[in-house]
């Protein structure tokens, strides 16, 4: 086993995760390149002529500048508020229950966006237009338009929205090749920070594929130092050639500043998402089926590696893709289509770029030897919220509870495990009596009055054949990982 793995990483510090890829599932003999040799010293000297001196980024802004907008959102916000509300003494005497008139106020933001369709399809950041009652577009030469959202995606954080231009064409940016770009990379952010108007900022490609900074479900950052500023969400990180590379999306930062370490989603998943919006009205992600954990030190050693690499799989969910693709428990998927994976996140990011019905190629080890699957992308199964239930009736605990089949499908469109499984509450109204006892949206039925509850039928079964027999339900819910039982009385 470790011989064999020595071998393997020998193999991948040579020649990269590009020896894995192969034709029809089958390994090619890997060719050796020599280096690329570094080149030789620069030796610093003054400016020779005019055009030494006049050289500038200018032409990249020219071209690419008029493609990024600005994009205001508005919502209306309704809220009670009284007159005693700063009084101490009235608070004093009747607290918090100080009554007041209704009344509305209209929230504004500002955020940036980029046009990939000439017809008028903008995408932008799903936290700049998200709630929104209304959207403005503003283009770079001030002309002024309504946008209409044609989809959001919280899951990546990205919108997708469409202006009526009439016959007219407007500029776009191209969609750069995401897998080539390289750290050190020159790039540009354009974008309207802090509402001062648009304005660019340069920069370099810090790192790829950062995954843990939490701002998404499918978390594969670009980081970048070019400067971004709140408003910059949603604008354009641009390449040397004036390509997409990807739209600015969040920054690290304690004072609310930037401090040179911004995050860009990658061009690869804004075309997917864009591609989906303007061909199907909606986002349909792929899924694997299968559950993985990154691979530490530890656990590198226990299965004989030199160092962690990979995703190890610890689930494989029952006709899934990676199923029928014959992937086990254990194996050690270490690229998709050529480019290494190092956790979960990552190889959920990949394959999401791509469309169900795709193939894609996994390499694996698998008991200390490197081989490959071929994998076809599917959509997840089972219910979705559409098939959501409201249960009615006041002679039961679930009466205004909304619940549905936990099922990949459902997973993949609420954010959850797609290896759950049971009855999920997804909503419960307000005053209803499900409230009054207590559940919780994300709550799983597990067991009413002794009966096992699998599926939404059983629960429907239970409460047809309990409902006005008796006062007293025993009721056993999930709630984040811990089993609660109690006895409740209608």
């Amino acid at each position: 086993m470790r011989e064999a793995s020595r071998h393997f990483n020998k193999m991948i510090a040579v020649i990269g995760v590009a020896a894995f890829a192969v034709s029809a599932c089958q390994a090619q003999e890997a060719t050796v390149e020599t280096p690329a040799t570094l080149p030789t010293e620069v030796v610093a000297r003054i400016p020779q002529s005019q055009a030494d001196i006049t050289m500038s980024f200018s032409p990249i802004v020219k071209r690419t500048a008029p493609a990024v907008v600005n994009v205001y959102s508005s919502k209306t916000i309704r809220e009670t508020v009284s007159p005693y509300a700063n009084d101490p003494l009235f608070r004093r005497f009747f607290g918090n229950q100080l009554g007041g008139v209704p009344r509305e106020r209209v929230a504004s933001s500002l955020g940036s966006g980029v046009i990939v369709g000439s017809d008028g399809v903008i995408v932008t950041n799903n936290h700049v237009v998200e709630g929104a009652d209304e959207l403005k577009v503003v283009l770079a030469d001030r002309r002024e338009y309504v946008a209409e959202l044609v989809v959001a995606d919280d899951r990546t954080d990205l919108a997708v929205l469409k202006i009526d231009i009439g016959d007219e064409v407007l500029p776009t940016l191209e969609f750069a090749d995401t897998r080539a770009v390289e750290v050190g990379d020159l790039v540009l952010a354009i974008g309207n920070p802090f509402g001062v108007g648009q304005t660019v900022t340069t920069g370099i490609i810090s790192a790829q594929a950062r995954t843990d900074v939490g701002v998404s479900d499918y978390a594969f950052f670009l980081q970048t130092d070019a400067a971004i500023n709140p408003g910059n969400s949603g604008g354009a990180l641009v390449d040397s050639n004036g390509r997409l590379v990807g739209v600015n999306t969040a920054i690290f930062s304690r004072s609310g500043g930037s401090n040179g370490i911004g995050f860009a989603i990658p061009s690869e998943m804004v075309k997917r998402v864009v591609n989906g919006a303007v061909r199907d009205g909606r986002v349909v992600r792929p899924w694997l089926g299968l559950k993985g954990q990154a691979v530490n030190a530890e656990v590198a050693r226990s299965l004989g590696l030199d160092r962690p690499m990979g995703v190890l799989v610890t689930e494989i969910y029952p006709d899934s893709p990676a199923s029928k693709a014959g992937l086990r428990r254990g194996d050690l998927v270490v690229a998709i289509d050529d480019r290494e994976v190092f956790d979960e996140r990552g190889l959920k990011f990949l394959a999401a770029t791509l469309a169900p019905g795709d193939d894609t190629v996994l390499a694996i080890v698998r008991e200390g030897v490197a081989t490959t699957k071929r994998v076809t992308l599917d959509q997840p199964p089972g219910a979705t919220e559409a098939d959501l239930i409201e249960l009615g009736g006041d002679n039961h605990p679930f009466a205004g509870a909304e619940v549905a089949d936990l099922s990949p499908a459902l997973a993949d469109e609420l954010g959850r495990d797609p290896f759950d499984a049971g009855v999920l509450i997804n909503r419960v109204y307000r005053s209803s009596l499900a409230a009054r006892m207590g559940l919780r949206p994300g709550d799983i039925v597990r067991e009413v009055n002794g009966t096992v509850i699998e599926e939404a039928s059983d629960l429907q079964h239970v409460i047809e054949e309990n409902a006005g027999r008796g006062s007293v339900w025993s009721v056993t819910i999930e709630r984040n990982g811990r089993r609660i039982s109690s006895n409740v009385r209608i």
